[in-house]
């Protein structure tokens, strides 16, 4: 008996073609969120790892995992650790060193002013960006100098360099400690500001009456700075 030939009406067989080309497309997984809010929390979320657990020790697996995305969607944004870094210095840590270039340029005659104004400065940027405190933190403990390197090689030194000539030239002109090491008033300052900040990140410092904000830390790292550990003058 003849088998009898079954007909495929022509627009089921053009949508089932159209179909499966939709579906061997690659692109972005289903299911997935929004594309700039999904990008913008896997950066995140990788700053996240970054500060509590280095970055040697964060791989593209582990923000999916800390995401709860899958590693395809994590793949299709950033195809590599190093191209994730590339995109997180020119979208999270270049406005951060922009908000704190240029200070001590602005206050030319001033060093007391520009001291008090980058130290407010430290705790706007750490404020407005929690991942920075606690990331800056663990690579001073654990050396790892990554992104000190990469945003030099980006954008290069030179904000650096000016603060530093003319920190020295304070001193020259007798209007700073002669004493003080140029480099060392940078590190101190972060010291005195972000150090605490970011323990009052895991802790209470103060007293439940009497917390210790970010206003209060930038206020005492200014005084220490500023006036010293004895007692205060008057002013004359």
């Amino acid at each position: 008996m003849a088998t009898k030939k079954t007909t495929v009406p022509a627009k089921v067989e053009k949508n089932a073609t159209v179909a499966a080309a939709t579906a061997r497309r690659p692109g972005r997984p289903a299911g997935s969120a929004r594309g700039p809010e999904q990008r913008n929390r896997l950066l995140d979320t990788a700053l996240v790892l970054f500060a509590r657990q280095g970055i040697l020790d964060t791989t593209l697996v582990s923000i999916a995992r800390e995401a709860k995305v899958t590693p395809a969607m994590v793949n299709y944004y950033f195809t590599s650790r190093d191209q994730l870094i590339d995109v997180l210095i020119e979208e999270r840590f270049l406005p951060v060193k922009a908000a704190l270039s240029g200070v001590f340029q602005e206050y030319p005659d001033d060093p007391v002013a520009a001291i008090t104004e980058l130290a407010r400065r430290f705790m706007d940027v750490a404020t407005r960006y929690p991942w920075f405190a606690p990331l800056w933190l663990r690579g001073v403990i654990t050396h790892d100098d990554q992104i000190r390197q990469r945003m030099g090689e980006r954008v290069g030194d030179e904000d650096r360099k000016a603060a530093l000539r003319c920190i020295k030239r304070w001193q020259r002109e007798g209007m700073l400690n002669a004493d003080l090491e140029p480099p060392l008033v940078f590190l101190s300052l972060l010291g005195l500001t972000i150090l605490p900040l970011a323990t009052s990140m895991t802790r209470q410092l103060g007293t439940e009456r009497n917390p210790i904000d970010a206003e209060a830390i930038a206020r005492h790292a200014i005084a220490l700075l500023v006036h010293g550990v004895g007692p205060q003058k008057p002013m004359k």
